[in-house]
């Protein structure tokens, strides 16, 4: 539990520094809104682009972790989807509470959890989550988001304002042109890769800080926020991980390696993704930041109990 503990510790120390910024008036209160148009348009895009154009596809084709992950992650989201416009809910509103449900935080800590637990041979698999959860995921919940806020009628048009939209979008249009570089066997120069690694860098704090100045403010409908929050956690801590392990021990029979390191990623709290979306589209943001700071929180003990269950 200690060296979760210790991973998460900074989570928490970035989502409080920006509470403590709001608070005592050192940022005002604009401040969330333009720190997360900052990730946004420019460090998350850089983070996407320098993921994908690294990605080695030869070392990162397993198949069966491929299909464990990407089947309960979606089947995850896709539940969440249909279960929240029941309610009813707004398409994007229940897209992005999808992603609450879907989106595991594998790059801030999933890297350093399973490489501190497994070692190096985790390393593509969680590459692999990561790409899955980044890029896949959260491409397929922008095309929701694009689809439920157009208003019009008419099919052909309705497509056509949503390609657009959807083409103007950075956080589409960063992976996939990074993806054409290993694609066509070129490389990034060093210098660019620098700066995209120095602006990437910055999406993960900044967002957090950004989550810290939202939870500053007060929040409308607490009721409601708090029985969201609760099924979505539970949803992400306890459904996912289970689904993962089905399909990798019952289904896919994947190593204990692989399987143990799946059920991990899948069990690990909501990532900063959705909220930066919420934020960014005015849409569930009151849900999304209490569910990612909840979620990582129980998640010291979910995850801490999973290790000591699987070692």
């Amino acid at each position: 539990m200690l060296s979760t503990l210790l991973i998460v510790l900074p989570i928490f120390a970035l989502v409080l520094a920006g509470w403590l910024a709001r608070r005592i008036g050192v940022l005002g209160p604009n401040a969330t809104t333009e720190l997360n148009r900052f990730v946004v348009y420019l460090a998350l895009p850089a983070l996407l682009f320098d993921i994908t154009s690294h990605a080695h596809w030869s070392d990162l084709w397993q198949p069966g972790f491929i299909a464990v992950f990407g089947i309960s992650t979606l089947l995850i989201f896709t539940v969440t989807v249909a279960a929240r416009l029941r309610s009813p809910r707004h398409l994007a509103d229940a897209a992005i509470d999808g992603l609450n449900a879907g989106y595991a935080n594998t790059a801030y800590m999933g890297f350093p959890i399973t490489l501190a637990v497994l070692g190096q041979q985790a390393l593509a698999p969680t590459t692999i989550a990561s790409i899955i959860t980044v890029c896949v995921v959260f491409a397929i919940a922008i095309v929701l988001i694009e689809v439920g806020l157009q208003s019009e009628a008419r099919a052909l048009h309705l497509a056509r304002k949503v390609g657009l939209s959807l083409m103007r979008n950075p956080l589409l249009v960063a992976p996939v042109l990074g993806a054409l570089f290993p694609a066509s066997g070129l490389t990034v120069p060093v210098p660019v890769e620098t700066f995209l690694k120095m602006l990437g860098g910055a999406a993960s704090p900044c967002a957090l800080v950004a989550l810290g100045l939202f939870l500053a403010a007060k929040t409308e409908q607490e009721a409601d926020v708090t029985r969201s929050t609760a099924m979505l956690v539970g949803l992400k801590l306890v459904l996912h991980p289970i689904i993962a392990w089905v399909l990798a021990s019952m289904v896919f029979h994947l190593s204990p390696t692989l399987t143990r390191t799946v059920v991990l990623l899948a069990a690990l709290p909501t990532g900063t993704g959705p909220f930066m979306l919420a934020e960014f589209y005015a849409r569930e943001a009151a849900v999304t930041s209490r569910v990612i700071l909840v979620s990582t929180m129980i998640s010291v003990l979910t995850v801490s109990a999973y290790l000591a269950m699987s070692a």
